[in-house]
């Protein structure tokens, strides 16, 4: 008991072996807690260092850019006629006795194109014709006829009236002589004053009489061949307008597009024998947002492009329609287009695109740079020379395919991310990559082998495209 007593007594003496190891133990295991509370408090600074985002970048050019007023449209003939056969003065229709022309033929105005069954018509013209003639000879013999019995006695009693009248008058005279002689009494004078009126009154109502005989007989008789002779014209012109209804003839210069009928079938009225189109010029109506609608003016040019074949015209806005479809909220826009050789046809799908303004010189970057804003609006992401981004609000203006123009918010020369950049804090490092060398080599891996070699791309890239968008002097 004593023993163990003497080895619990040394053991716990400083310097002891046992104590040593005891102390060597409790270093150990502070030094090992230690480095595992230092492991874990490293382990969150390791988690917050991150990575910087790769992104693609471009320069803000200055540049020319257009307000492009676009819409989607169908072509349409220059003109267009439909001629159809004028009613008869029966009402009736007649048959197509031959036609002169085929569909796709060019026609002239005035052009004999069909003629209609008139055969009856011609028979009634030529009798119309016989009538006019016939009213003509009577109205010259009645202008040149001898005068009517009535005139020839009305003639003979003037001339007796009037040799009565002076006979009476004589009388008169001579008795007043022997009167104022004394030789004949007063009253034989009464007597012959009252036979030279009598007389003389007799003399002016003959004479009247056949003044108004040869006023009224010659000249009704005129009237009455003259008015056959105007009546006789009339049905002969009614007549000869009905056969030239069945001549049909073009009313314009253009193209056969369609002739629906054959000989021999019945052309009826409202029907139309042929359809006539001019395409020497096409007019593209085109449908534009009414928004856009008031900056379009006429004779403005506009580029249209055929939807099947891809082929692109020029052309000038001929008529801007004062009112908006109120189904489609539009404003029709016609654009017309030289035709040269009829290649265009109407009925075809086309595309407009028409130039209402053109800013020169202006800040301009993809439409690919341009993010929403974190508090609205839109901005853009500017990596400075220390590939750092930061978000700048800009404010845009003209867009023309995937191009837009920046009003402010950044500067020409400045390098805008394109892609990547969703995401990306302000004041975040970014990762710039650089695509110029892979294009290049995927263009010599899918290019001809035989072709010369590509030079290889300069180590200063960026800052070559910097010195490209710096703004033109």
């Amino acid at each position: 008991m004593g023993e163990v007593r003497r080895q619990k007594a040394e053991g716990s003496r400083p310097g002891s072996p046992p104590a040593r190891q005891m102390r060597s133990k409790w270093i150990g295991l502070f030094v090992v807690m230690v480095s595992v509370a230092l492991a874990g408090c490293s382990k969150p600074e390791e988690k917050e260092v991150e990575a910087p985002a790769p992104v693609q970048v471009t320069a803000v050019t200055q540049d020319t850019i257009r307000r492009i007023v676009a819409g989607d449209g169908v072509l349409y003939p220059l003109d267009q006629q439909n001629v159809m056969p004028k009613p008869s003065a029966s009402g009736a229709t007649s048959p197509v006795q031959k036609f002169y022309v085929n569909r796709g033929d060019h026609v002239k105005s005035g052009q004999l194109l069909a003629v209609l069954e008139n055969r009856d018509l011609k028979f009634a013209m030529d009798s119309n014709k016989g009538q006019v003639d016939q009213a003509e000879a009577n109205l010259e013999a009645t202008q040149g006829a001898s005068i009517p019995e009535s005139v020839v006695k009305a003639r003979t009693d003037v001339e007796a009236d009037r040799e009565t009248a002076d006979a009476a008058k004589k009388v008169l005279d001579s008795r007043q002589e022997l009167f104022k002689q004394g030789a004949l009494a007063e009253r034989q004078v009464d007597e012959a004053r009252v036979n030279w009126a009598q007389a003389n009154s007799a003399l002016l109502t003959a004479q009247e009489h056949l003044r108004t005989l040869e006023a009224v007989a010659k000249d009704a008789q005129i009237k009455q061949a003259a008015a056959q002779v105007t009546a006789a014209r009339g049905q002969y012109q009614s007549a000869e307008a009905q056969v030239a209804y069945t001549e049909i003839r073009s009313p314009m210069n253009g193209t056969i597009a369609d002739r629906p009928l054959y000989a021999g079938d019945m052309a009826s009225t409202g029907q139309p024998l042929f359809s006539i189109v001019d395409i020497s010029r096409v007019v593209a109506r085109v449908n534009v947002p009414q928004g856009q609608a008031p900056t379009v003016r006429v004779g403005m040019p506009a580029d249209v492009t055929i939807t099947d074949g891809g082929e692109q015209l020029r052309g000038r806005v001929t008529v801007v329609s004062p009112t908006t479809d109120p189904a489609s909220t539009t404003v029709q826009v016609w654009v017309q287009i030289e035709n040269p050789g009829e290649r265009l046809k109407p009925g075809a799908a086309v595309h407009a695109a028409i130039v209402t303004e053109i800013f020169k010189a202006v800040p301009v970057v993809p439409t690919t740079a341009i993010l929403p804003g974190e508090e609205g609006g839109t901005m853009v992401l500017v990596v400075d020379s220390n590939s750092v981004a930061h978000q700048r609000p800009v404010q845009l203006g003209v867009r023309e395919g995937n191009r837009v123009q920046v009003l402010n918010g950044a500067r020409p020369g400045e390098e805008v991310v394109t892609v990547g950049g969703l995401g990306v804090d302000d004041k975040s490092k970014v990762k710039v990559v650089d695509t110029t060398v892979k294009e290049t080599e995927d263009e010599d891996e899918n290019g001809d082998e035989n072709a010369p070699p590509e030079p290889p791309a300069a180590k200063g890239g960026k800052d070559q495209k910097k010195e490209e968008a710096k703004p033109k002097q």
